[in-house]
């Protein structure tokens, strides 16, 4: 095993035969932190970006926080209640992509992949992001390198869902049960010290804020329902991740669908807990907080004097304060909060790790997606599909600056997309059922989902129109942009595979014989791959067999011309002369002129090439045979065949070597040379 495979089985782990894809079939205790943990952590940054827009007019308007979380955990418990449908009706995995082309056609599955594929990107950006901005609070300087920081991160997230997926939901398991103790350990706390008088205020309580342009003094009711539409657009982050589980469904243990089912009821009980908690708390204990990444909205924050921070100051997270706050008397539970938030709102990614690729390896198999990601590694994860995944976050974060809040603004359109075509679709499909179905109970069930799907439908319609209303102009045009990018390129695929598939259908004419084969050895020197290339293709047997070499030196012509007298090879020697030194060209030209003077016959292109044993020895040799052969794969008419030679220090020259002297010859075993 060379130094390379040993280092992958170091970093993946041994490979897993295809018959093992049970083994890593998940339990709803590991499932739960696999698929929920991108839901479960965005309760951790949409209050803060509640906050953020409702600071726009000072605090003022913070006591309309509570209201929009409630609006905002009932449109999630809805979301979760028709998902639980979505799992039941579509167990394969496909999720909202299935839902919508089953229901709506083709081009509305498109449509919900593509906003599937970008929301997946953003997710793994923003998580990632927010959780070094979390670290930050307790690790200063890791604020000073987030961008560098976040990209280490989906590196290691990336190699680390190599190893499979239930591998990567066990080492996950941990840090998303420790974020849910945390959160409502320190809610709990928080009451018990709430109800004893003793709840204390939290750092920035006695900060100030100066409403930004338009917003000073009494504001209008429409200004006022603009903010209040955009706070809650952005509070409705919470609801990101909540499809995760409907794509996931094949990776459940049986019953899946009833598993899975079961899996979206916790989710959404504990999301909703923990998200009212967070922001009933920060409103109780007085929190002050603006987007700590805005040098503008960092401007409008004062000290209790009064008086504008310095350049360097940067706000702690909602929770970072509200734990800072509660546990002022207990310092590891702190530490412990905002530890588990910030691993939390890393491994939130993982949830986009799960579901990119399975989505992708489906879009693969319907043919909107290259095949290269329908096919799984070693571990039995769709690798490819990881490693785009990784690729794309990284390049995210790099553009956008790791800074969470420019990043967000991007972030929900796509998902919110998803949602209404999967609604409408489930719809489309209760409906289709009613008709053909006769059993009164089953009718009954059948209605009662319908009206789940109807209402669910009508609540992330109008979020999605508030969203795009309000967050278009802040930077949602690049997430539309992006969802029509993704789809037309899926349809560009579809098409290729399409025209390709038809072209190869087998027809009347196929298994028609060419009139004769013109078969040409290419020679540069006369050496061993040359014979062996020469022997073969007289095997083959075509009608007509000569040599042809390239002149770009005269020497060196005269003297392959007497080599190959010498040697008596009766097989005919044509030199294409080349006055600029061009190997690939005249080959090329000439074989077009044999397929052109007989084009119901074929030219076959013999080339030999030696295989030599070490990686590094390849850049010593040029790789013209390469560079033919890719030409030649072009040309009409003309096959291409690659004669090898292993040299002894390659493994398979060795292998040739061991044969030549140990294989078995006539009489041997008589003469009692082998056993």
């Amino acid at each position: 095993m060379g130094v390379g495979n040993v280092s992958k089985r170091i970093l993946l782990g041994r490979k897993l035969r295809s018959s093992q894809l049970g083994e890593t079939l998940l339990p709803k205790r590991i499932a739960l932190p696999v698929f929920a943990s991108d839901a479960l952590s965005s309760v951790a940054y949409a209050p803060d970006e509640v906050f953020i827009m409702l600071s726009v007019a000072g605090a003022s308007t913070y006591l309309w926080s509570w209201r929009i979380g409630i609006v905002v955990a009932i449109v999630m418990l809805t979301v979760v209640a028709s998902y639980r449908q979505n799992v039941h009706a579509y167990p394969s995995g496909g999720g909202d992509y299935e839902v919508a082309t089953v229901n709506l056609g083709s081009t509305a599955g498109v449509t919900v992949a593509s906003a599937l594929l970008v929301d997946y990107v953003l997710t793994v950006a923003v998580s990632v992001s927010s959780g070094v901005q979390n670290a930050a609070s307790a690790l200063p300087f890791v604020g000073r390198h987030d961008v560098v920081v976040s990209v280490v991160v989906v590196v290691v997230l990336a190699a680390m869902n190599l190893r499979g997926v239930r591998e990567s939901g066990g080492t996950f398991a941990v840090p998303v049960y420790g974020f849910m103790i945390g959160i409502l350990g320190m809610a709990a706390y928080a009451a018990v010290r709430s109800v004893t008088g003793a709840l204390p205020q939290v750092e920035s309580a006695h900060y100030h804020i100066t409403p930004a342009p338009g917003y000073q003094g009494a504001i209008s009711t429409g200004a006022l329902v603009f903010l209040l539409a955009r706070a809650f657009a952005s509070g409705c982050a919470a609801l990101t991740g909540v499809e995760a589980i409907s794509n996931g469904v094949p990776a459940f243990r049986k019953p899946k669908s009833r598993n899975a089912a079961t899996t979206l009821l916790l989710l959404g009980a504990i999301a909703v807990t923990m998200l009212m908690s967070i922001i009933v708390l920060a409103h109780q204990m007085g929190i002050k907080y603006v987007d700590p990444t805005d040098p503008e909205a960092m401007g409008r924050l004062r000290d209790a004097n009064f008086h504008a921070f310095p350049a360097s100051f940067r706000e702690h997270t909602v929770v970072a304060q509200i734990a800072r706050a509660v546990f002022d008397n207990f310092n590891p539970g702190f530490y412990f909060v905002v530890a588990m938030t910030g691993i939390i709102l890393v491994l939130a990614a993982n949830t986009s790790f799960n579901g990119f690729p399975v989505l992708g390896s489906i879009l693969a198999r319907d043919g909107f997606m290259p095949r290269q990601l329908g096919s799984r590694g070693d571990r039995l994860a769709y690798s490819n599909g990881i490693l785009i995944l990784a690729f794309f976050a990284a390049l995210l974060i790099v553009v956008f600056k790791a800074q969470p809040t420019r990043l967000i603004q991007l972030y929900i359109v796509g998902v919110f997309v998803s949602f209404n075509l999967s609604q409408l679709g489930m719809i489309r499909h209760w409906t289709r059922h009613l008709k053909t179905e006769r059993d009164p109970a089953e009718r009954r069930r059948m209605f009662r989902s319908r009206a789940i799907n109807t209402f669910g439908l009508g609540m992330t319609l109008v979020v999605f129109i508030i969203i795009v209303v309000t967050k278009f102009l802040a930077g949602a045009w690049i997430a539309i942009v992006a969802m029509i990018v993704f789809f037309t390129m899926m349809k560009a695929i579809r098409r290729h595979y399409d025209r390709v598939e038809e072209e190869l259908v087998v027809g009347d004419t196929d298994p028609v014989l060419p009139t004769r084969v013109h078969a040409v050895v290419l020679v540069s020197k006369l050496h061993k791959p040359t014979m062996r290339a020469l022997a073969y293709a007289k095997a083959s047997r075509p009608n007509i067999l000569e040599a042809v070499t390239v002149e770009i030196d005269r020497g060196s012509s005269d003297r392959l011309l007497a080599d190959w007298d010498a040697h008596h090879i009766d097989i005919p020697l044509k030199v294409l002369y080349s006055p600029y030194r061009e190997i690939i060209r005249p080959i090329v030209q000439y074989a077009v002129e044999l397929r052109e003077a007989n084009p119901r016959g074929v030219v076959a292109v013999y080339i030999p090439e030696y295989v030599v044993g070490r990686w590094w020895e390849q850049l010593l040799h040029n790789q013209t045979a390469l560079r033919l052969k890719a030409r030649l794969l072009f040309t009409p008419g003309v096959m291409v065949t690659s004669v090898p030679f292993q040299l002894s220090g390659s493994e398979l020259g060795e292998e040739r070597e061991d044969w030549r002297l140990y294989r078995v010859r006539p009489g041997d075993v008589r003469r009692g040379r082998r056993s």
